[in-house]
């Protein structure tokens, strides 16, 4: 992916010393979320629509003390580098999306940690995964996430994790939309089963709209190169919930998925990318089993 020359966004925070903030608010939602430590699986904790009524939890300890200056190495200063550069396309983006369709886009912030830090949902770690947070409207992301990529999922390049920035902001979108305001709603009416599938619907939303982001990206700075777009699909694929519970050694279980399988978040992301259309991934319309 080439960005040599762009812009680096400014609406990034750097916690890698320490210092986070306290949060008490509800819901966040990741591209994958919750890394099981056994099976480093890229699925957010558990059901994303049951943290959106409960917040991500963990501990409430104090990471606000004094810490020493973070000294990165040099591939981490240009993975740093790489995701506010990316971050700042997806504001480009989508601030232009918006305004053609008569919307203000409000940039959402992202914090950069190391180990822990405090969100406005709770606590999140390492093992939690990139995630978004409504209550704040923050992306969170430990950069050895996408080392983990590489390592456990066979998910790297620089495009799938470009992929994983989008997403995340995809679920911004989604909430300016009132995307998620609405799942929530009907999922506090909803048994598991429905709510699950909410949650799903959701997803591929999210994946949806990063394959709109990188349109987007490519027609305006031509910025993909050979295998980029291939490096986004695979990632796509290797999280799909099927393809994890078959990982973890268990049957695989359709009532049981919240992100979709491998099939539909790759479809759905390629469906965005060739479309290009804010408004064309209206995943809550389509028969469930069509999705």
């Amino acid at each position: 992916m080439r960005l040599d020359g762009r812009r680096e966004s400014t609406n990034v925070e750097d916690r890698r010393s320490g210092g986070g903030m306290s949060g008490g608010g509800k819901a966040s939602l990741g591209i994958g979320g919750m890394i099981i430590v056994a099976l480093l699986t890229w699925v957010m904790g558990g059901n994303p629509l049951e943290v959106l009524q409960g917040g991500v939890g963990g501990s409430e300890a104090d990471d606000a003390s004094p810490q020493k200056e973070y000294v990165q190495s040099e591939e981490e200063a240009a993975l740093f580098s790489f995701t506010k550069k990316v971050f700042a396309s997806t504001e480009d983006v989508w601030t232009e999306l918006f305004k053609a369709e008569g919307l203000e886009y409000t940039q959402p912030k992202m914090v950069i940690y190391r180990n822990s830090t405090r969100s406005g949902c709770g606590q999140a770690s390492s093992s939690t995964g990139p995630f978004y947070c409504p209550a704040d409207q923050t992306v969170y992301i430990d950069l050895s996430f996408f080392d983990e990529m590489e390592r456990s999922l066979g998910a790297g390049g620089d495009f799938a994790y470009a992929y994983v920035i989008a997403h995340e902001v995809g679920h911004h979108v989604q909430y300016l939309l009132g995307n998620i305001e609405r799942v929530n709603r009907e999922t506090a009416r909803l048994g598991k089963k429905e709510g699950n599938r909410l949650s799903v619907r959701l997803e591929l939303q999210a994946d949806y709209l990063a394959g709109v982001w990188a349109n987007h990206e490519n027609e305006r700075w031509k910025s993909l190169q050979d295998g980029d777009l291939e490096e986004a699909i695979n990632a796509a694929s290797q999280v799909g919930d099927d393809r994890l519970q078959k990982a973890a050694g268990g049957s695989v279980v359709p009532d049981a998925f919240t992100h979709g399988t491998s099939a539909q978040r790759m479809r759905w992301l390629k469906r965005g990318y060739q479309s290009g259309k804010l408004r064309g991934g209206d995943t809550f319309s389509v028969p469930y089993d069509e999705l």
